[in-house]
């Protein structure tokens, strides 16, 4: 019985650092894992990857991509850390060509641009940004925009 029991407490003994090692470990992934809202951290390249439009709150979502024009759907957007960015018509081009800069700025959670990038952030995971705009076409509307860092 004794050998028994030494045994326990020496798998017990060993189980201690490890559960305390692999704590540690989640624990830093899970921080990593969250991104700040804010101009350093969104500055990068995106592409448009999901609109969905409700007409009103308790309404189904609906895939405005399809309403778009292939032209429109490869298009990507630089947002520079000094406020500005640039919008590339690429792939199938558009005519005329929907190539364009401006600035932009973020004031919270809210978006503000001269013309491509308007909305709320609801989330940012360093890689996906999800933003929205309400009351755009009918009151009570919105639409979802999900960009992904390429």
């Amino acid at each position: 019985m004794k050998s028994m029991n030494a045994i326990t407490m020496k798998w017990f003994l060993l189980m201690i650092p490890a559960t305390i090692l692999l704590s540690c470990k989640k624990e830093k992934s899970e921080s990593e894992s969250k991104c700040n809202i804010d101009v350093a951290s969104l500055s990068g390249t995106y592409k448009v990857t999901s609109l969905k439009y409700t007409s009103k709150p308790d309404a189904t979502p609906v895939d405005f991509m399809e309403f778009m024009e292939a032209c429109e759907k490869d298009d990507i957007i630089t947002l520079k850390k000094d406020g500005t960015y640039e919008y590339f018509d690429l792939g199938v081009t558009c005519s005329p060509n929907g190539s364009d800069k401006g600035t932009w700025e973020l004031n919270g959670k809210t978006l503000i641009s001269d013309g491509k990038l308007n909305g709320t952030v609801s989330s940012f995971d360093c890689k996906t940004l999800v933003y929205y705009v309400e009351n755009s076409l009918v009151s009570g509307d919105k639409f979802v925009f999900t960009m992904v860092r390429q």
